[in-house]
């Protein structure tokens, strides 16, 4: 046996087991499906939503009143694209009402007639791809007495079931799909629409407490037992609500509802607890990604087959648990982990030497909780080993202490160089352990309340509403360098400030962008420059110490304090990848590589931390000389070309906003890829084109707005009231040298608008901006809600444009678009080297 000690291995760890020699079934990955996750297209980003890839999404019904946007015809084209299968349409979310307004069956068979028509009339190549549901937990909503109203939900299910199909023979049914797990009323329903002949095609039900985590399991043998008792064949199941606010966007958390339901096989929908279109609090902004995204990525990437993994307590909550699959023609073998505060050890047994060989690699990498609004890059690799198994097994210790974290343990046969960890060195410290000058710590205890937003420790730190309101802590740093302070706040709806102090010296004005309530966590990061040695940090809501900065009543949660250690770069192997046609992938003596040629593609997912230039280094071995069919979100990089036989490499120098891209390959018939490498170019950004809105041409409506309080508005002032009329329109004008071709640009909007009639969803409105070259087409831009009109983010839309230099208009003749700050005009590709 041999042992893989991660960083700070502890004595008595949490037990997992693995056996890569128990195959429990294909991979389903159908566990992080999402309920409103998409809200309008392009919300969220599409390459965000693939790498996700979830696969159901539940949506409103079309046209349905119940929330502004999350149409389930609306989304539809950017799901499918993205690699998602099936859309579950939430019918009652037709009523403007929660719970829904009840207004008899016939109101309700009229508008099931309108909607299930629309969709077969506009999707007729893919109605199989919607699955119907006709009420949504009828135990809480309109038949709540099951006693009295039994025979009446009969005769309305009957009744809309026939009239969905009545319209579509084929179409697929979806229900009960009560608000729990009720085994009385499904006996009964069961029973009765088996005699009946309206059994559903798809079994749901919605699993949303903690206790879920102990009793899902039980509710679902319970099931499959009813089903043979009752004669009925197995259904396919989708849990199509589950989990509580607190369990959104943590890894730690997720990985226990992941791995309970890829265990059974089922589908399942995250529940929707705070608006549609960022993929139930896994989507930064509009396309970056937070912790939680990438467990959901780690999962969508996994291929093959499952296999036993055991944790030590597997039904329950807020204890490790784990899956694991083994990819047999790859050669790889996947664990994902974590949810628990104590050291975790795997013991894996099973690792056959036909497929992994006498000598393995493994590599731990990890993901843990960002923020809802904080983005994560690429998950750093924290510890990696090159070791001989015996007897097929092998023991990798983890460390404990976070609970929020999740990681992802890849074993391989050895190949190439020895693997190695590239996380650099960071500290965390909790806001409520600092010293408080006229500031108070909060309790903030999700596991007595699940409906609590996430929070580090459980406790934050508000009331920072003094002038000398103050956070203060001490770090001690390895080196003398450069550290990047991650600051984990919530700003209610409006942007702040706090004064930031290194040793009691002021260091600057921190800025803060809003969020969507004191607990609904973002991250602002800095850099600073430390010498080697401990130092006093300081958060303050005052530079002077009398004075008030604008929005400074913010709530802190946790610092972490990063190395910097050079320009950010971001290695991604072959193993990284996800192939399609017929794309596969080989191990030789120089390391893993991607077979490619013909229809055979790698797609990788790349973090941008910052809009700008990056380059892009593909490495590969080609057999001739070839062209390579390079793709970044969708749009080709031109030029790109294994110039002969042998070792070789290309680099591309492309504009990347800040957010995950995917970057497909293609290329000649057995080109061996073996990596992709992105390194920031800031240096390149020169070559973009800034503009302040209030610099460009302005008319109709559109006015200059001096900037108030603690809003982020470069140069004091943005650009409001632009569109809601054809004339109402912001015009930039091209450079020179700025001719036809590929673009992108970069609007630094706010937008505020949303709805505020629901009990518990925030209703927010995505506004969009028409981008018309004059001579040449009109590109949409769509803005997603960022919670205050004066808290400015940058939004890329990609334009292809082919005229010489006709001025850019952006207006909306039919609705209001956003409040614009700065507008940034760039070439999508600045240079392509085929000999890099």
């Amino acid at each position: 046996m041999t042992v893989i000690h991660g960083p700070a291995a502890a004595a008595a760890p949490d037990v997992v087991t693995v056996d890569f020699a128990q195959r429990t079934g294909p991979v389903h990955g159908g566990a992080t499906g999402m309920l409103y996750g998409l809200s309008d297209p392009g919300v969220p980003g599409g390459s965000l939503l693939a790498g996700a890839r979830p696969r159901t999404v539940a949506q409103k019904a079309p046209d349905g009143d119940q929330h502004p946007n999350g149409d389930a015809l609306v989304i539809a084209d950017g799901f499918f694209q993205a690699g998602g299968e099936e859309i579950v349409v939430y019918m009652q979310d037709v009523y403007s009402r929660w719970p829904y307004e009840n207004l008899g069956i016939d109101d309700y068979l009229a508008k099931v007639d309108t909607m299930v028509r629309k969709v077969v009339r506009e999707r007729p190549k893919d109605t199989a791809k919607f699955v119907w549901v006709p009420f949504n937990e009828p135990d809480g909503i309109w038949y709540q007495d099951w006693a009295a109203q039994k025979e009446k939900f009969y005769s309305d299910w009957k009744a809309v079931v026939g009239r969905i199909r009545s319209i579509d023979p084929q179409a697929r049914i979806v229900g009960p799909n009560e608000a729990r797990y009720n085994p009385g009323r499904l006996r009964d329903f069961l029973t009765w629409a088996k005699s009946a002949g309206y059994l559903p095609d798809i079994m749901a039900w919605h699993e949303l407490s903690r206790s879920s985590l102990a009793d899902y399991r039980g509710h679902y043998e319970h099931y499959r037992a009813l089903e043979r008792e009752l004669g009925i064949a197995p259904l396919p199941v989708n849990i199509d609500e589950y989990g509580n606010r607190r369990d959104m966007s943590v890894p730690g958390q997720l990985i226990q509802w992941i791995s309970m339901f890829e265990d059974t096989k089922v589908d399942a929908d995250m529940a929707y607890w705070t608006y549609a279109g960022n993929l139930d609090d896994h989507a930064v902004r509009t396309r970056q990604a937070n912790g939680g995204w990438w467990l959901l990525k780690w999962y969508a990437d996994l291929t093959g087959q499952t296999v036993r993994a055991i944790p030590p307590r597997p039904n329950v909550p807020d204890t490790v648990q784990a899956l694991a699959a083994l990819d047999e023609p790859a050669r790889r073998g996947t664990v994902l982990v974590g949810g628990g505060a104590a050291p975790v050890r795997l013991d894996v047994t099973g690792l056959d030497p036909a497929v992994f060989g006498r000598q393995v690699d493994v590599l731990v990498s990890r993901t843990t909780w960002s923020g809802y609004e904080g983005d994560a890059l690429e998950p750093p690799v924290v510890a990696a080993r090159r070791t001989a198994v015996t007897g097929g097994r092998l023991s990798v210790d983890l460390p404990g202490g976070d609970v929020m974290a999740a990681y992802r343990v890849v074993v391989v046969p050895s190949a190439g160089p020895a693997p190695a960890p590239d996380a650099p060195w960071t500290a965390s410290i909790e806001a409520e352990s600092a010293t408080l000058t006229s500031a108070q710590a909060y309790d903030q205890d999700t596991t007595a309340d699940p409906q609590r937003y996430a929070t580090s420790g459980k406790r934050d730190v508000g009331s920072m509403s003094k002038p000398d309101s103050a956070v203060t802590f001490a770090v001690t740093v390895p080196r003398t360098g450069r550290y990047r302070l991650g600051i984990y706040h919530g700003a209610n709806k409006t942007p702040g400030r706090h004064a930031l102090f290194v040793d009691d010296q002021l260091d600057r004005t921190v800025q803060y962008s809003a969020t969507l309530g004191w607990t609904y966590r973002g991250r602002t990061d800095v850099e600073i420059e430390l010498t080697a040695g401990t130092h006093r940090l300081s958060l303050r809501t005052s530079a002077d110490g009398s004075t008030l900065l604008p929005g400074s009543d913010v709530t802190l949660d946790k610092f972490d304090l990063t190395e910097i250690t050079g320009p950010r770069r971001a290695a991604h192997p072959a193993d990284e990848a996800r192939l399609s046609g017929g794309a596969r992938l080989t191990r030789t003596g120089a390391g893993p590589a991607i077979t490619l040629g013909g229809d055979a593609r790698a797609t990788f997912f790349a973090a941008a931390a910052e809009d700008g230039y990056h380059d892009l280094t593909l490495s590969y071995r080609a057999g001739r000389a070839g062209d390579l069919d390079v793709r970044v979100d969708g749009r080709a990089v031109p030029g790109v070309r294994a110039a002969r036989p042998g070792d070789g490499a290309s680099r591309v120098r492309v504009y990347l906003p800040a957010g995950i891209s995917k970057i497909d390959v293609g290329g000649p018939s057995g080109l061996q890829l073996r990596e992709l490498v992105t390194v920031r170019a800031a240096q390149a950004d020169t070559a973009v084109h800034r503009v302040e809105a209030e610099r460009a041409r302005l008319s109709g409506t559109a006015h200059v707005t001096g900037a108030t309080g603690g809003s982020n508005a470069s140069a004091g002032a943005y650009v409001s009231d632009l569109g809601n009329g054809a004339a109402n329109t912001l015009t930039l004008d091209r450079p020179a040298g700025f001719g036809p071709g590929q673009y992108v640009l970069v609007t630094h909007y706010a937008n505020a608008d949303r709805n505020t009639g629901h009990p518990y969803n925030t209703d927010v409105i995505s506004r969009f901006l028409d981008i018309t070259e004059t001579g040449g087409a009109t590109t949409r831009g769509v803005f997603r809600h960022n919670y205050a009109w004066d808290n400015f983010w940058p939004q890329a839309t990609p334009l292809t444009l082919t005229t010489a230099s006709g001025p850019l208009v952006l207006g909306n003749a039919n609705a209001f678009g956003p409040n614009v700050d700065r507008l940034e005009l760039a070439r999508f590709v600045l240079e392509v080297d085929n000999q890099a």
